[in-house]
């Protein structure tokens, strides 16, 4: 769906605005799909890196000792993808009941996650390079979009909470959930399995089926209701100004707040080291816990993704804003289409080439995955185009809102 014509499309969500009032939200509503925008392309390089680089996956944590420095901080900008995508989730569920009461955001936020459950477990769950055309599966990756469509599943109840409460709950979870890292069950325990989808990643055996909860959903949860719960501040209609200030003051308190909480080395995440060169100090200083995601881990990202959007909103006459925003008027388009074109090249290589390295294809030098990024932007852009504003002008076609 086009942005700039004064909808904000997130996960599905439209929010629908008079001339006048679309004309006052302009400004957000573009940065907001702009910030959405960059990451993609900002994921689009760690797949990409991952689709070439099977051979050589990183650890969670990576590790600071023995991880090429390419790849790190190659893997590093993926990092901000998840925590935006999800806090802007939760924005544009408030955004959406602007128009529409709790209920109905309830409703739409019940159906949406179910609908995004759906996908990961069939048309995502077959989209990675190696998986097998096999049904059932031989093995399911609990991702993002799963950890997204639980998250949403979750907002669906909590919205109803009083808006301070959304705060309090929201940041109990995200500052006090690392405090559960030691509790560690095994599969004879009766809570194994709802424990690995909260907060322990594990491989569980299902139905013959090999599950890996890659993305446990219970920081995830509070990430989306401290998106909705900061939801006012983006009103309709409302002055930019203190909008932008309170967004840069955000950001970089969380920035700050992490460097001190890091380098004090007691809490939020494995703790770092001091290695045998400045540049793996640095790396192990920034080596951070996304499985599930750590309160280190996420205190940078989602600071770096405030500033961004106090930036877009600086800085909306840009050229650049409209082009960013396309991408990000169509997410879940173009993150399925990226998904199958990478393992349509990955499969064509391997056709080609056969398997280079052990079982599977890789390449040599990390310039090919920059290579490959610069080539497919065009590629994926011009179709997410087409769909964005395929959205805009067909909202007869109900369906098409899920997309």
């Amino acid at each position: 769906m086009n942005s700039i014509s004064g909808q904000a499309p997130t996960m599905g969500f439209q929010v629908s605005a008079s001339p006048v009032a679309a004309a006052k939200a302009r400004t957000r509503l573009i940065a907001i799909d702009a910030l959405r925008g960059l990451v993609m392309l900002f994921m689009l390089v760690d797949h990409v890196r991952e689709t070439w680089f099977l051979h050589l996956q990183v650890t969670d944590p990576v590790d600071a000792n023995i991880t090429d420095p390419g790849l790190f901080f190659t893997r590093l900008l993926s990092t901000f993808c998840a925590p935006t995508f999800v806090a802007l989730t939760g924005l544009s569920a408030w955004l959406y009941g602007q128009s529409h009461s709790k209920g109905q955001v309830s409703e739409f936020l019940l159906k949406r996650g179910l609908f995004l459950i759906f996908l990961e477990f069939t048309v995502v769950g077959y989209a990675w390079p190696t998986q097998a055309p096999a049904f059932p599966p031989t093995a399911i990756w609990l991702q993002v979009i799963w950890a997204i469509g639980i998250s949403m599943v979750a907002l669906a109840a909590l919205l109803h909470l009083p808006r301070p409460a959304q705060f309090a709950v929201g940041l109990a979870i995200v500052c006090l959930h690392n405090l559960l890292d030691p509790i560690r069950l095994t599969a004879e325990s009766p809570w194994f399995v709802p424990w690995a989808i909260l907060h322990q990643r594990e491989k569980l055996e299902l139905a013959g089926t090999m599950v890996k909860t890659t993305y446990p959903i219970l920081p995830w949860i509070g990430v989306i209701l401290l998106g909705y719960a900061c939801g006012p501040w983006f009103a309709r209609g409302s002055d930019p100004t203190p909008r932008i200030r309170r967004l840069a003051m955000l950001g970089l308190g969380l920035i700050l707040g992490f460097v001190a909480i890091r380098y004090v080395n007691v809490y939020g995440d494995k703790p770092w080291f001091m290695a045998e060169t400045p540049l793996r100090t640095v790396m192990s200083f920034l080596a951070l816990t996304k499985y599930p995601p750590s309160l280190l881990f996420l205190m940078p990202t989602i600071g770096t993704g405030c500033l961004l959007l106090a930036l877009f909103e600086r800085f909306e006459g840009s050229k650049a804003m409209p082009t960013l925003a396309m991408l990000g008027g169509a997410p879940m388009f173009y993150y399925v289409l990226h998904l199958y074109v990478l393992k349509l090249l990955y499969n064509v290589a391997l056709l080609l080439y056969g398997p280079t390295k052990g079982t599977v294809f890789g390449v040599d030098h990390l310039r090919w995955v920059w290579i490959w990024v610069f080539i497919l932007i065009p590629v994926l852009y011009f179709p997410t185009r087409w769909f964005a504003q395929l959205k805009q002008r067909r909202k007869d076609i109900w369906w098409l809102k899920y997309l």
